[in-house]
């Protein structure tokens, strides 16, 4: 029989070949696999494990081995402290939108009801997070993915936030004629010859959700153009977008007359949200 604690080494050393953390990787997948949590795997080292048990976590190491993200492997990743449903036809929720989620609720009064827009959700994260902070405001969320809708919706059951509107379709186009007091935004925002696009987990997420055409401009021109039609006065738009972009971002906002423009560092330092305001 094979204990924890032989498992574990084994699995770590392995991936430490493409893995800035092996160690963690392998107790969270042996963490799924028997379903407990890390610490089980600290207080009982010298546990012995069935078969099946190591062969399913040799299978799942393996495909760690050959790059596949840790969140596709497990099916979860954690957002804002919520645990939210993944898979490889939406993009893993990361550390950096919490900062969108962060700006959001400082923008939106407490205890008041408005209507907000979160385009592109995939997930569900930013839409399901806001709603389930704030129960006073009518959330809707678009994709133009109907896979990444039925996810969303799926986490939206699971986290109780029954009262999100999903609506199928291309940024702005089911919303004729709708307006919203907050338009959120993490959408494509990767230029088609990005060298990162060829590394890490990256690799494994849906290529429409993360390329965007003129250098990776293109959907944030095209939202923040439309957002004008839709937002109500005086409210803000927010854009998340990459490290290296916020001149250009600043640029559009500015193109299309959106007052109060600011960009906000994430955790690491890095330029990542636009914010400004549209008055008609």
């Amino acid at each position: 029989m094979t204990t924890i604690h032989s498992l574990l080494s084994t699995a770590s050393q392995q991936l430490t070949a493409i893995s800035d953390s092996p160690t963690l990787d392998a107790e969270i997948l042996l963490s799924f696999i028997l379903q407990k949590d890390r610490s089980h795997l600290t207080a009982w080292p010298e546990k012995e494990l069935t078969e099946d048990h190591c062969q399913q976590f040799k299978t799942l190491v393996n495909k760690r081995y050959a790059g596949h993200p840790i969140a596709y492997l497990t099916g979860t990743r954690e957002f804002w402290s919520r645990p939210f449903t993944v898979n490889s036809d939406v993009l893993i929720p990361r550390p950096d939108t919490e900062l969108l989620i962060e700006l959001a609720l400082l923008a939106l009064p407490e205890n008041k009801a408005l209507n907000i827009l979160d385009l592109g959700t995939g997930s569900g994260a930013i839409a399901i997070t806001l709603a389930a902070e704030r129960p006073q405001l009518t959330v809707t969320a678009t994709d133009a993915s109907a896979k990444a809708l039925a996810l969303a919706k799926k986490n939206a059951h699971q986290l109780g936030c029954t009262t999100i509107e999903f609506c199928h379709g291309h940024w702005f186009k089911p919303l004729t004629g709708q307006h919203y007091d907050l338009i959120a935004s993490n959408p494509p925002y990767i230029a088609p010859n990005d060298p990162h696009l060829a590394q890490g987990d990256i690799r494994f997420e849906p290529q429409q959700a993360l390329i965007a055409a003129n250098q990776g401009l293109a959907d944030i021109q095209t939202i923040t153009d439309h957002a004008r039609q839709h937002l109500k006065a005086g409210a803000p738009l927010l854009i998340e977008h990459g490290y290296d972009q916020q001149a250009h971002v600043q640029g559009i906002f500015k193109r299309f007359n959106y007052d109060r423009i600011a960009t906000h560092n994430d955790l690491a330092g890095n330029p990542r949200v636009t914010t400004g305001v549209y008055n008609t």
